[in-house]
């Protein structure tokens, strides 16, 4: 009796604290509805809310199967907004893998199937996989946005991580089967072969310096899988943002090839040379009373990486909406304010590469 009294106190609890967070009765950064989807305790997906804003989620669904990008699922609509929402089901080129969008959506349905065991949403997340598996180019890769047919989101998208992300999904529909009990298995198999597909794309997509493998570009023609420019301030480039993460999926995989061996040394090699020491980023309040960023040196501070290096010769650039390469550090203040700060020009996530790269190198290669 005491414990089922402290099991309900613990979930109302949760419960509250969680209302206490969001006020669905307004829209909410819309960075915050991944948050909801799938950064709560179990217990919420039991919850009448949690059914409710799953019907959001199958109101916003659009007819390929597929979710839009960019919106706060979990606010409640008025009949109005609803109307709105349906009325624009049709708007298929909306569809898209980016910023987490579809894999979010059908994710958080299996949570919410799993305890209510209602058919709406298994069928949904169930076309959300097919939007998934019909979106997939034949060599592997995914496009940012299904079923456009015109501009740079009809590329291979390693950028944000996207094809990163639908592959971590994938797999974890075929691996997780009691949260994804209601997908068949013929469709797990074809969910196999597209993950092995996506792994084959990533292979034959690794840039070679003069024969020698390095990492990625942001993203990719998808005809001749070439690298591509997307945005004009995304240029043709090696990408120390995006790399590191498709060098995270491949040490994940268990038995690996020669070939994908080969690509993870290769990868980690190269993310040792282009490392750019002794800077940091710094946040401040410019004279306009502006939240601003700058360079700045530092002492025994960790390596930093540039979002971008040159193709040819690994030197790191930034670059603004005119599409012109600075690789000169200090024109970090020669962009405008807007992309300075609107973009994540320098990172430290290659420190996880080399985390993840000690214990790899142990298993696989007995070191």
């Amino acid at each position: 009796m005491k414990k089922t009294l402290l099991s309900c106190l613990g979930f109302l609890f949760c419960s509250l604290a969680f209302a206490q967070e969001y006020d669905f009765r307004k829209p909410q950064n819309y960075g915050n509805w991944k948050k909801v989807a799938l950064g709560n305790p179990d217990d919420f997906y039991k919850t009448e809310e949690a059914k409710r804003i799953a019907d959001n989620v199958l109101l916003y669904q659009l007819t390929t199967g597929g979710w839009p990008k960019n919106i706060f699922m979990a606010k409640e609509l008025t009949a109005e907004e609803k109307a709105k929402v349906i009325s624009q089901k049709g708007d298929v080129d909306e569809g898209t893998i980016d910023n987490n969008a579809t894999t979010t959506e059908i994710q958080f349905l299996a949570k919410v199937y799993r305890e209510h065991k209602d058919p709406r949403y298994a069928r949904a997340a169930l076309d959300g996989i097919d939007y998934l598996l019909e979106a997939q180019y034949d060599n592997g890769g995914w496009p940012q946005c299904y079923p456009r047919t015109k501009g740079y989101v009809t590329q291979i998208q390693y950028n944000d991580n996207s094809n990163v992300n639908v592959l971590k999904f994938v797999r974890d529909i075929y691996e997780d089967r009691d949260l994804y009990s209601f997908v068949p298995e013929d469709k797990v198999e074809r969910l196999k072969t597209a993950f092995d597909k996506g792994i084959d794309c990533i292979l034959k997509t690794q840039v070679k310096q003069n024969g020698k493998l390095t990492v990625w570009c942001a993203q990719y023609d998808h005809i001749t899988l070439q690298p591509a420019q997307a945005r004009a301030y995304e240029l043709i480039s090696l990408s120390g943002q995006e790399s590191d993460n498709i060098v995270l999926l491949l040490m994940s995989l268990k038995n690996p090839s020669q070939e994908i061996i080969d690509a993870v040394e290769a990868a980690v090699e190269w993310f040792d040379k282009v490392k750019i020491e002794n800077i940091t980023i710094e946040q401040f309040t410019n004279e306009e009373g502006q939240k601003d960023r700058r360079i700045v040196s530092c002492n025994d501070c960790p390596p930093t990486w540039a979002r971008f290096y040159d193709i040819d010769d690994n030197r790191p650039f930034i670059s603004d909406r005119d599409g012109i390469k600075r690789y000169e550090l200090s024109d970090y203040s020669n962009i405008s304010h807007e992309r300075r700060n609107g973009y994540k020009w320098y990172n430290n996530d290659g420190l996880a590469v080399f985390k993840k790269y000690k214990k790899w190198e142990k298993e696989v290669k007995g070191k």
